[in-house]
């Protein structure tokens, strides 16, 4: 049903994409448990790299989310008739998604963040069905999905 064989620009800038998911599960486990007062200045990490992980999840994902959405936006452009109309609507979604429910703490933001994600899941195969999508995206979307469901995961329940 789906092609396997990606682009390889589409996946390593895929892969690049899930970096900060990665790093800020690793934050929330906080596996970096190590004293930096002694690193020079000039080796540290850049701020944006420290910090809380469940709030780098949080402003990556509200990035990320919206991201989709414009990308979804372009699959419609493929489309034609009532489904053009449909796919348009479908794509704006997961952008007012999280415009309009982006949490009242970091729990719930995180929570909407994996409910976005996996909503994104369900658009990308009825974009894959309708054939709007490459062949190979569901492929790579699934496992990017997995990815992010269970850095977000950590995020929720670490």
């Amino acid at each position: 049903m789906f092609n396997t064989r990606i682009p390889s620009a589409a996946l390593l800038l895929s892969l690049a994409g899930l970096a900060p998911f990665i790093w800020a599960a690793l934050l929330v486990v906080d596996i970096w448990e190590v004293e930096t007062a002694w690193v020079p200045e000039f080796m540290k990490l850049p701020q944006v790299l420290e910090g809380d992980g469940r709030l780098i999840m949080i402003r990556y994902g509200g990035i990320i989310l919206p991201f989709m959405s414009g990308v979804l936006w372009g699959f419609a452009t493929k489309a034609s008739s009532w489904r053009a109309a449909a796919c348009y609507i479908f794509s704006v979604l997961p952008a007012l998604w999280w415009f309009f429910m982006p949490g009242l703490g970091v729990n719930s933001a995180l929570i909407n963040l994996a409910i976005g994600f996996l909503a994104l899941l369900i658009l990308d195969y009825m974009f894959q069905r309708w054939e709007l999508a490459p062949a190979w995206w569901m492929f790579l979307r699934v496992q990017l999905t997995v990815v992010v469901l269970i850095c977000l995961v950590i995020g929720i329940w670490a």
